[in-house]
């Protein structure tokens, strides 16, 4: 690892390209750039976080978050499909890969993670209108 160095806001500064911190710094500024509008550049910081901490449900669910708000949507999918590996019963990741696949345009792979989402969770306004909405573009796809 390649020694830290003082910045002028004596933050601990990397190699070039390694934000300043350790994964939890990187976590909440990843986050905080998400709610302020940047999702791009949340990316690149939850990115490093999870090469940090793959297991972090946490930091893999903001990512997902962000790379969809950045219009990455199949690596949102891909995203959202390692919280599913690690945790099948994540309703709201469900919900997200559903979403990135409907972005994708495979709204026939959108379906069913979205009737999961519903299954788990049919209280959940957002799951119920995704699912309707997929539903009703493939029954108007078939007909015509």
């Amino acid at each position: 690892m390649i020694q830290g160095r003082s910045g002028p806001d004596d933050s601990p500064t990397y190699g070039e390209g390694t934000p300043a911190g350790d994964v939890y710094d990187w976590f909440q500024r990843g986050v905080k750039l998400l709610r302020e509008g940047s999702p791009a550049a949340a990316c690149a910081l939850l990115e490093r976080a999870a090469e940090a901490a793959p297991e972090s449900r946490s930091v893999r669910e903001a990512l997902a978050r962000a790379q969809f708000n950045s219009r990455q949507y199949a690596e949102a999918a891909d995203s959202f499909r390692l919280i599913l590996d690690a945790n099948p019963a994540e309703d709201y990741a469900y919900f997200g890969l559903g979403l990135a696949l409907w972005r994708t345009g495979d709204m026939e792979a959108a379906q069913e993670p979205l009737a999961i989402a519903v299954a788990m969770r049919p209280d959940h306004r957002d799951y119920v209108s995704a699912l309707k909405s997929v539903r009703a573009t493939l029954r108007a796809r078939r007909e015509m």
